[in-house]
């Protein structure tokens, strides 16, 4: 038993690793967009692609990723996911081009979104129902240390070993976590680490399926609708859509995390500097307070919507409300926002991201057993898609009014730039006061309230 316990830590210890480095690189344009354009000779908007493209690609991913890691199991795609975020990272290196750039973040997004969903996983292999909540909670806090990574310690290393260096070592890391992925990690309890399941073919089956006492996936259950005699996938989701729930789980995940997503991946520090005139020191800080804030936030979440379960979409509604007042006054501020408005707003902002997860839990509760993986992929896609939107709409912004280049910022083009986030805020809280009675309506009707 001792053992068993000391060996589910290895196991959780090497995904929540895993999703650190895809914090790191999921981020790794947070603090180099002006020195992105500067490698590119690049405008606003075509640096805005470089994220819009990881982003859409990351948000496409969600539904397939989901029914592969149910068929091929988390070790696999941990695997997938370090390979191709690897060559995402090591292509960024060498490129000159922003074509190749491009097809870089498409192996970065791709990778990506091959993380998250699986640590989710492991944890549930590994720990038990009462256990997984917090385990959660505690492994999303975590992995946010790799967006602190990402916005001073990868800008210095950019300045030390150049592009190409710090590149080329994201992508040399990656590979020897693959590596460790590969050679250790195990999928339940009793089976076997991947090197050694390829040696041994013939039983993979038997050594992949998880023990008795292990937690059912609160995610990944989403390989009926491939099956023979299955539903197939588009019977599936548009089945999903009409549920009130998942709808609102996707809203849910919109409105909390699309501003921070925004500010942290890449407009934060140019608003920052090139708007409001801030040192790169101070910019800096306020991004990493913005992540502090959020790992903060990571450890009251768990008990706070535990606590107030019924009331959880009411917080999130009220929480995004406060966001969007605060960037109202960040952007309506005469003469610029004073630091310490800017460093409030960043880091209320951050409490989005641990109120986010409440999208994933009322997925949980609105959606059939067997296809908790795509409904929990059509929730992931909210915050993301979000993110697409509006940082692709602040580059284009900023091009139209002439503040397109580093050199060209100024604080009246950033706030009409900034300022598209607030009806987009305004959409999600809106969505969210749509569905959650509809949502609430269901369970009553299904006899689960």
């Amino acid at each position: 038993m001792h053992k068993t316990s000391n060996l589910k830590f290895l196991m959780w210890a090497l995904s929540v690793l895993t999703y650190v480095l895809a914090a790191v690189n999921r981020s790794s344009f947070s603090a180099l967009g002006i020195v992105a354009q500067e490698h590119f000779s690049a405008e606003a908007a075509l640096i805005s692609t470089f994220v819009v493209v990881q982003l859409a690609v990351y948000a496409a991913a969600q539904i397939p990723v989901g029914i592969l890691l149910d068929r091929l199991g988390a070790s696999v795609m941990l695997c997938a996911g370090l390979f191709l975020m690897g060559c995402g990272q090591f292509m960024m290196g060498m490129s000159s081009s922003v074509p190749l750039a491009l097809a870089a973040r498409v192996f970065v997004g791709a990778g990506d979104a091959c993380i998250f969903v699986s640590m989710i996983k492991v944890i549930s292999d590994w720990f038990s129902a009462k256990a997984i909540p917090s385990i959660n909670q505690i492994s999303g806090l975590i992995g946010q240390s790799g967006m602190l990574i990402a916005v001073t310690p990868l800008a210095a290393s950019v300045a030390l070993l150049g592009w190409t260096g710090a590149f080329s070592s994201l992508a040399l890391i990656a590979l020897a976590l693959m590596v460790l992925i590969f050679i250790l990690l195990k999928d339940t309890p009793g089976s076997l680490p991947l090197a050694r399941r390829l040696c041994r073919p013939q039983n993979t089956a038997t050594e992949q399926r998880p023990s008795a006492t292990t937690a059912a996936s609160p995610i990944t259950d989403a390989l009926p609708v491939l099956g023979p005699g299955s539903s197939g996938i588009v019977p599936a989701l548009k089945s999903l859509l009409k549920r009130p729930g998942v709808r609102l789980g996707f809203w849910v995940h919109f409105a909390t995390c699309f501003s921070t997503n925004s500010f942290v991946l890449l407009w934060g520090l140019p608003f920052m500097t090139g708007g409001l005139g801030y040192s790169f020191a101070t910019a800096s800080t306020i991004v990493s307070l913005n992540v502090v804030a959020i790992m903060a936030a990571g450890l009251i979440a768990g008990p706070l919507f535990t606590r107030f379960m019924r009331q959880r979409v009411e917080i999130v509604t009220g929480l995004v409300a406060v966001i969007a007042a605060l960037w109202c006054a960040v952007l309506l501020y005469p003469g610029g926002s004073p630091v310490w408005l800017m460093t409030l707003t960043a880091m209320i902002g951050g409490i989005g991201g641990p109120a986010s997860m409440v999208a994933f839990e009322v997925v949980r509760t609105h959606a059939p057993y067997t296809q908790r993986g795509i409904a929990t992929g059509i929730a992931n896609m909210g915050g993301f898609l979000g993110a697409l939107v509006n940082v692709l709409a602040i580059g284009l912004i900023l091009d139209f009014t002439g503040a397109g280049t580093p050199d060209t910022y100024n604080l009246e083009s950033f706030r009409g730039a900034m300022a598209f986030q607030v009806p987009m805020m305004i959409l999600g809280i809106t969505m969210m006061l749509i569905e959650r009675p509809k949502a609430q309506k269901y369970l009553r009707e299904k006899g689960l309230r």
